[in-house]
């Protein structure tokens, strides 16, 4: 029997190898796109690029799991081990956080305090950030109630930065206004690019970025601004790169990062999952960080 068992979504964009060597049990992202099934490419964002290619107009939907893709999950682990640990994407952006609730009280009253469930209040790199943590503690043979109480606290401290190529996706979505998308078109070709970022659960500007034309050059300088300090005292940080089938530019800002912060630990680079990558497009580059 294992301690504890871990769960999270395919939205924490965690590479094969680290879900294997940590027997992690992954619920699926959903994207409802029939358009883009038959068109060539080896991942949804090379479809994304045909579709315009071929101009055709059309937007995925994605969907949440439902309380049963978290039952199953459960239910295997409980047979293997003493509790389970579920981490979700943030409950500010999908109801995956409820689905994960309901499926605890589906279970029979004796399995259901065995169940513990954390609100990584991120997504993608942010969220794989908080399953990383969880591991870290696991290892160090802390409880499991220790464990959810420190990453209740930790989910506050990973910091996440976001940046897209083209609003058109965005906008296509419905997520943001033709008006807005425009401007932020317009300020790109003035080389002033806009920053997102994830804080508490929350997706919101994080401000505007000048005198930079690629996208890594703009992450990492924000990387560099947040952790001035955290540099100068000579403390640690981990840091996670995604990308919207852009290995290029995320393999470039890891480069970069490096050089200019020596400690500094790069568990990963992975593409981004459906359920963001479908809103965002291609070539996005998030990241994420936290210091350990």
């Amino acid at each position: 029997m294992r301690r504890i068992g871990l769960v999270t979504e395919e939205t924490a964009d965690l590479p094969l190898d680290i879900v294997n060597e940590y027997g992690i049990e992954i619920i699926n992202a959903l994207l409802d796109w029939p358009e883009i099934e038959k068109l060539p490419g080896s991942n949804t964002f090379q479809k994304m690029r045909e579709l315009e290619k071929r101009g055709i107009k059309s937007f995925g939907r994605t969907s949440q799991p439902k309380p049963q893709d978290f039952l199953d999950k459960y239910e295997y682990i409980l047979k293997e081990s003493d509790s389970v640990l579920c981490i979700t994407l943030t409950a500010k952006l999908s109801g995956s956080h409820n689905s994960a609730i309901l499926a605890r009280e589906m279970l029979e009253p004796n399995h259901r305090n065995r169940v513990y469930i954390v609100d990584s209040l991120s997504a993608s790199c942010g969220q794989a950030l908080v399953v990383l943590r969880a591991i870290d503690l696991i290892e160090n043979g802390e409880s499991i109630e220790d464990i959810v109480k420190e990453l209740n606290t930790f989910v506050h401290k990973v910091y996440f930065y976001v940046m897209f190529e083209d609003p058109k996706w965005l906008e296509a979505s419905g997520r943001i206004s033709s008006f807005v998308a425009n401007l932020m078109r317009g300020m790109a070709r003035m080389k002033v690019r806009p920053i997102l970022k994830f804080r508490n659960g929350v997706l919101s500007p994080a401000g505007l970025k000048t005198k930079a034309e690629k996208i890594p050059e703009v992450l990492c300088r924000q990387l560099l601004r947040d952790t001035e300090k955290i540099r100068g005292e000579g403390h640690r940080i981990r840091l996670a790169i995604t990308h919207g089938d852009d290995i290029e530019g995320a393999q470039m800002l890891k480069t970069m990062a490096k050089e200019k912060f020596e400690e500094i630990e790069v568990p990963f680079i992975n593409i981004i999952n459906n359920v963001v990558g479908a809103p965002t497009g291609p070539n996005t580059i998030a990241l994420a960080w936290c210091e350990i």
